[in-house]
């Protein structure tokens, strides 16, 4: 009976041991954080809406600064999603990335007095990402980030439904994301979104 329990402490500690290997480091999950708020961005400032209907460069909001009305519409429309990116266009309009419970994504406008415009086109396919391993990334992509980024090591990357690349990239000290498009081809640089990742429970 010593010699059954004994075992199986040690499977149960090697199972333990290979969740800890397993798991992501604390820096590691910042950076695929990173990925995830810039992607929600791109997709914001990309959306066919945000093109037509705002005004301008839009210009970063923190979560905190919302109108209430458009908190509270977040809360009670999308329960437990979590605010990604908003910003607001030179007119006051307000666009928002939300990540919905289950996983999916969904941009939000509002007018500047906060009320619910629309949701936005496209947003679900380009701000949802899957993992791509750095050695899987086209060769387009890493010759070009070796010639534009010398020195930079690439971290982590992603792609989404429309084939679009974001690459976690660590030069020194700084951290960016470089986005492409699914042939390769360079798009934007992007700084991490200052703001972003609050939930909001239904009220």
């Amino acid at each position: 009976m010593k010699k059954v329990v004994f075992v199986l402490m040690a499977l149960v500690a090697g199972f333990i041991t290979a969740c800890q290997q397993d798991a992501l480091s604390p820096d590691e999950t910042v950076e695929l954080d990173q990925l995830t708020l810039s992607a929600a961005r791109y997709a914001v400032e990309a959306d066919p809406v945000t093109q037509t209907r705002c005004k301008g460069k839009l210009t970063e909001v923190a979560t905190a600064d919302l109108p209430a009305q458009v908190t509270s519409y977040i809360g009670s429309t999308y329960a437990n999603a979590t605010i990604l990116f908003a910003g607001k266009d030179a007119e006051g309009r307000l666009v928002v990335a939300v990540q919905k419970e289950d996983g999916t994504h969904v941009g939000v406008l509002f007018d500047a007095s906060g009320t619910f415009v629309q949701e936005l086109q496209r947003h679900g396919k380009r701000a949802k990402l899957t993992e791509v391993e750095v050695s899987a990334l086209p060769t387009a992509i890493t010759s070009d980030i070796s010639t534009r980024y010398s020195g930079a090591e690439i971290r982590h990357a992603g792609t989404n439904a429309e084939g679009n690349y974001f690459v976690h990239l660590v030069i020194g000290e700084t951290s960016k994301v470089a986005v492409y498009d699914a042939n390769g081809a360079f798009v934007q640089e992007m700084d991490k979104p200052a703001h972003g990742g609050k939930k909001h429970k239904k009220r």
